[in-house]
C-alpha cells in the first residue's frame, strides 16, 4: 500500500469518525471465514458498518478527529481491530456483538472498546452497560413522560371531582325535602 493510499484512507476514516456519533471496535481474529461474513451480514441487516483497518491507520485516523482517544491506543489497538460504525444508535453495536456469540455460540469475537458521543468505554465488561443504554429518543420521550404525568394527574383529578359534584348536586336534587 502506497503512502498516497495510506493518507486517503486515512482522511476517510477521520471523516467517518467525525461524523458517526457512535463506532466500536471489536477483534473477530477467531472466527473462520464464514462466520465473518454471518457478522458482517448481520452488521448490514442492522444499518450497522463493519469494516477492519490497520492499527496504525486507525490510530492515526483517530489523532486527526482532535478528540483524545489516547486510552484506545494503548488498551484497544492491538491485534486485530474491525470497527462498527452505527450511525443512529449506540446499543445496535453492543446487542449485535451478544447476540451474535449467542447465536454462534462462539467466544472468538471480542468487544475491546467503543465510543459513544467522545465517552469511552473499554473492555469486555462494559459490553453489558452499553446494551442498556438508552437512545436519545427514548431518553426524551421518559423527560415527556414525566413532564406530562403531573399534568395527567390534575386533569383527572378535575375530572372526577367534576362527576363527584354532579353526583352530589343530583342526589340533593332528587332528596325528599
Amino acid at each position: 500500500m502506497t503512502r498516497e493510499e495510506k493518507n486517503q484512507i486515512i482522511d476517510e476514516l477521520s471523516e467517518k469518525f467525525a461524523a458517526t456519533p457512535y463506532f466500536y471496535i471489536a477483534s473477530t481474529a477467531g472466527l473462520t471465514v464464514a462466520e465473518v461474513s454471518d457478522f458482517r451480514r448481520m452488521c448490514f441487516q442492522r444499518g450497522l458498518e463493519y469494516k477492519v483497518f490497520k492499527n496504525t491507520l486507525i490510530a492515526k485516523a483517530l489523532e486527526k478527529t482532535g478528540t483524545d482517544y489516547s486510552a484506545f491506543n494503548t488498551e484497544v489497538l492491538k491485534g486485530m481491530s474491525g470497527i462498527i460504525f452505527s450511525p443512529e444508535n449506540a446499543k445496535t453495536p453492543a446487542k449485535l456483538i451478544k447476540d451474535f456469540k449467542k447465536e454462534a455460540g462462539k467466544d472468538k469475537i471480542t468487544f475491546k472498546g467503543a465510543s459513544i458521543e467522545g465517552g469511552l468505554y473499554i473492555g469486555e465488561g462494559q459490553l453489558a452497560a452499553l446494551e442498556n443504554i438508552k437512545s436519545k429518543n427514548e431518553m426524551i420521550g421518559e423527560v415527556i413522560g414525566l413532564l406530562q404525568s403531573p399534568a395527567k394527574n390534575v386533569v383527572a383529578a378535575l375530572k372526577s371531582s367534576e362527576h363527584k359534584l354532579a353526583g352530589l348536586v343530583k342526589t340533593l336534587s332528587e332528596r325528599p325535602e
